[in-house]
């Protein structure tokens, strides 16, 4: 039986957060108490620079650096499956200097660059995530059954008032009643921030939304559905919980536990954070694998190590690309690790076992709760993917 449960160690302003499962760590996080992570934050902005050269402009949201927007995120958010965006018109033309803009941070600033917004909201609840200004409604790639995909599309139609799209969340999936007051309540909440946007008293950048921290993501995600249970070792985080517990009718069954002592000894987690740093992990056939991060991307190269097998050299191969699939699907999920990622698999002569590899990959990747698109062999035969990161590096 699958046991869930979230472990939460505050010590010197730090928070680390351990999603568990069946004493297995699956999930790790830290977050300090003066987080500065912007991204999903809603800001109402002043543009600054308009630079046409670039069709882009400069955004104050109020931060150390002014916000980078380009004009596909100004124009009228589009359906990319069936259409794609006419860039032909001048941003002169669409905005100007000093005018106020809404807008949500959709990367965070770095040490180089500004944050990346956009005028293109997605306000997530638990069962759906509201896009304002679009009737845009699309579904979870998570939720395969046909008929089930159609009677959500219907049933959130129904319930979104005029001028409201929406992205329908895996956690939906076998829900009714408690979709229909997620509409209502995230509209509601969106409503208070467009009141607060057109206020005649609003003269400088403001933050209107903040996003979830890391736990309210994880609680918005699981509870309910998995997480069992959640540990802390500080009175105030676990008032803090039960304060969003009273909140949530859907954590009514959410047991908070408080133990005085240090909960990464007890747990005996601190190995496995130990050993997720590393660049190089073992597979249990005797092949590992290899993670290094850039810039641009993050590169995971596999090797057979010190698996010979026992059958022909394809098998052999086959085998090891397998275990390390499995594995890097764990890795990417537990090192939250976003962006493009290139896989080098060990090469297979196969079609049949590189497809079976595809699959796998893609399998295995349904068990994180972020989004991932899998494009498949380049013709390098490097496998390509990307992973949304649950939650934005730090500035």
């Amino acid at each position: 039986m699958k046991m869930t449960e979230v472990i939460i160690q505050t010590e010197n302003k730090v928070k680390q957060i351990a999603l568990v499962e069946n004493g297995k760590l699956i999930e790790y996080y830290e977050e300090e108490q003066e987080d500065r992570r912007k991204e999903g934050n809603i800001y109402i902005g002043i543009v600054k620079d308009v630079i046409s050269g670039m069709q882009s402009a400069f955004v104050d949201i109020g931060t150390d650096k002014n916000s980078f927007i380009h004009l596909r995120d100004i124009l009228p958010q589009i359906d990319e499956t069936k259409e794609t965006q006419k860039e032909d018109i001048e941003i002169s033309k669409v905005i100007k200097p000093n005018q106020k803009i809404l807008v949500q941070v959709k990367k965070d600033s770095n040490e180089k660059k500004g944050a990346k917004v956009s005028a293109h909201i997605n306000l997530p609840s638990k069962y759906v995530a509201l896009l304002p200004n679009t009737d845009i409604v699309t579904i979870s790639q998570k939720i395969e059954e046909k008929r089930e995909q159609e009677r959500l599309i219907k049933l959130v139609k129904e319930n979104l008032s005029a001028g409201y799209g929406a992205i329908i969340r895996t956690s939906a999936e076998g829900k009714e009643e408690e979709i229909v007051e997620d509409i209502k309540k995230i509209e509601k909440k969106w409503n208070n921030i467009i009141q607060t946007s057109i206020s005649p008293d609003l003269k400088e950048p403001k933050l209107l939304y903040k996003s979830e921290n890391i736990i309210e993501k994880m609680l918005m995600d699981l509870a309910g559905d998995s997480i069992e249970k959640i540990t802390v070792n500080d009175k105030k985080v676990k008032k803090e919980l039960e304060d969003l517990k009273s909140e949530n009718k859907e954590y009514s069954n959410l047991k908070i536990e408080i133990k005085e002592e240090n909960l990464f000894d007890v747990y005996e987690l601190n190995k496995q954070i130990e050993k997720m740093q590393n660049r190089k992990i073992w597979l249990k056939c005797g092949g590992f694998i290899t993670i290094d991060k850039t810039e641009a991307l993050t590169a995971i190269d596999v090797n057979t190590g010190k698996y010979t097998g026992n059958q022909n050299l394809e098998q052999t191969v086959y085998k090891v690309n397998r275990e390390a699939t499995i594995e890097i699907a764990k890795q990417l999920r537990l090192r939250d690790i976003g962006g493009i990622i290139i896989i080098d698999y060990i090469d297979m002569k196969s079609q049949e076992n590189k497809e079976k590899i595809e699959i796998l990959l893609k399998e295995e990747l349904k068990k994180d709760r972020t989004k991932t698109q899998v494009e498949g062999f380049t013709k390098l035969d490097l496998m390509e993917l990307t992973r949304k990161h649950v939650c934005s590096h730090k500035d």
